[in-house]
């Protein structure tokens, strides 16, 4: 284990906050955390875990013990002449890990491209894009308990896996790290899903007819980079809310005055509704205070424009959260994790 004091936390989190941590371990193996873990409870401290820090906002320095989970590895094993399992360490990149599958021709997670963050939070937050989630390739993953060291084994059943949520979110939150994750992926006879958002529209674009999960990824890939900013320019944590879920009642309500909402079916008598538009029609898209903005692309993306601290963007987003809610009466959730 590498231990450091005082450390700026601002290259562990995507939205580059300037906050500092009294403790960062950083972790490249199991033996790495567990020995973490042994030092946090000698020195009675709080424990934040980090990967990639594309799903984190700061506002406030860490005097707990900040563990940064950079365990890598990736192997797999074929089950079928259709399936194969493939086993990713949790602080393996995710896009990176994404490439390995379709250099590999393993379908399953291209929808998932260039989402970022680590390996460790996919099944954490159960990430979804363009129709897809990861609890439609997810086979199980390992954990370590914080609270003995055990180790532990999750199925999809006992990940409990919600829209953007699980299990690790809920009532196990902090009480698990994420070792690696398994996912069962297919080898041949790819089910593509190009039906949801622009992806039929970005491959007709392209010329490509009958598409490969290579064709799909690359759709997915130029349609994030057309609205989406890159956290290494622009400080984000992608997504900052939830598509929020209400009842039809709500929403025939709400399509009275704005005829032209933007909503899907979500079970029976609900539908989801997006929270981008909410966002752009209450007027916040492209709003900046100081250095903490709405994108001007993409509603649903808050923005460090350099020196925001994590406060303010906080504050914006409740700011965006009160807007919506007086003038839809709609809730909305904010995705990203606040410490």
């Amino acid at each position: 284990m590498m231990l450091q004091h005082n450390v700026s936390l601002r290259p562990f989190n995507t939205f580059g906050i300037a906050v500092n941590a009294a403790h960062l371990a950083l972790a490249t193996d199991e033996q790495s955390i567990a020995e973490a873990l042994e030092y946090r409870q000698k020195q009675n401290l709080g424990l934040l875990v980090v990967g990639g820090g594309s799903n984190l906002l700061l506002t406030r320095d860490v005097e707990d013990l900040i563990l940064q989970n950079g365990l890598k590895g990736i192997t797999s094993q074929n089950i079928s002449e259709d399936t194969v399992l493939v086993t990713a360490a949790a602080g393996e990149n995710w896009h990176q890990f994404v490439v390995h599958c379709l250099q590999n021709d393993w379908g399953g997670v291209e929808n998932l491209s260039l989402i970022p963050g680590n390996v460790g939070a996919s099944p954490m937050q159960n990430i979804g894009a363009y129709g897809i989630e990861i609890k439609d390739s997810f086979y199980s993953l390992r954990a370590m308990d914080v609270r003995d060291g055990s180790i532990r084994e999750f199925d999809a059943e006992t990940s409990r896996f919600g829209y953007r949520e699980s299990i690790f979110k809920r009532e196990a939150k902090g009480h698990y790290i994420i070792l690696s994750v398994t996912y069962q992926l297919s080898r041949r006879n790819h089910r593509l899903n190009t039906s949801y958002g622009a992806i039929s529209q970005e491959l007709e674009k392209m010329g490509i007819a009958t598409p490969t999960i290579q064709d799909v990824s690359q759709a997915v890939i130029a349609i994030r980079r057309s609205k989406l900013p890159d956290p290494a320019v622009l400080g984000n944590a992608g997504s900052f809310f939830k598509n929020p879920v209400v009842e039809n009642a709500l929403l025939e309500n709400i399509r009275s005055t704005y005829p032209q909402v933007v909503a899907y079916p979500a079970g029976e008598g609900h539908s989801k509704l997006a929270a981008g538009w909410l966002i752009e029609t209450a007027g916040w898209k492209g709003f900046r205070r100081g250095d903490a903005g709405v994108h001007a692309l993409q509603a649903l993306v808050l923005v460090n424009y350099g020196h925001a601290s994590g406060k303010e963007i906080w504050q914006l987003s409740q700011d965006v959260v009160d807007d919506v809610h007086q003038k839809f009466g709609v809730e909305l959730e904010r995705e990203v994790n606040v410490y």
